[in-house]
């Protein structure tokens, strides 16, 4: 057995796994993390995906069937169970798929949207080739593919209208003030504002 510590949804465990344990089977029979499915065990149908920290400390997208559980060693993991925000409000790509109605028999949607929420942190703005060659490593087995690739498109405007509103508005700065252009020059009068005038 071999002892490890992982931080998954925000809540740090520690564990003796044998070292031969899938990180998709920890997650699930140890954890009850039961969100994470099993698709093929081999790394072909991306079901399932979750987000993990690389060296550098980034969350992307691995397949958890391909994963030891002892390489998440120190490592966050994100599943589709953590990525409502801790109000239960729903991620803008869980959001999307539900109002496109993004799925069918649902068993490949959460490794789909985990997959998407990489695709959209490396890719803000993708067209919709992109969105598909993103995605081309999770299968659905439905081909329900057309609304996943909507619902990718509306969650990565929903992203953008959302960073746009958080941005800090930028400083305003009233003409002819030291450090403008116009600095020195004489301010327009704004109507019905009375103007200083010299004194003599």
């Amino acid at each position: 057995m071999t002892r490890i510590s992982i931080t998954v949804d925000g809540v740090g465990y520690d564990d003796d796994v044998e070292p031969r344990t899938l990180l998709v089977h920890h997650l699930r029979e140890r954890l009850g993390k039961i969100g994470t499915v099993v698709g093929c065990d081999t790394s072909n149908c991306g079901a399932c995906t979750v987000l993990m920290t690389d060296a550098d400390g980034e969350l992307v997208a691995v397949k958890s069937c391909a994963v030891l559980a002892v390489q998440a060693d120190g490592r966050q993991v994100t599943t589709i169970e953590g990525l409502a925000g801790p109000d239960h409000t729903l991620h803008p790509v869980q959001q999307a798929f539900h109002e496109r109605h993004a799925l069918q028999c649902g068993y490949c949607t959460p490794g789909m949207i985990m997959a998407a929420v990489d695709l959209l942190t490396e890719n803000p703005d993708p067209s919709d080739a992109e969105i598909r060659e993103g995605l081309e490593g999770n299968l659905c087995r439905c081909t329900g593919y057309q609304n996943i690739v909507r619902a990718v498109r509306d969650a990565a405007d929903a992203l953008h209208a959302a960073r746009r509103s958080a941005a800090p508005a930028p400083p305003t700065v009233e003409a002819g003030a030291a450090g403008t252009p116009d600095a020195g020059l004489p301010r327009e009068p704004v109507p019905g504002e009375a103007i200083p005038q010299p004194v003599p």
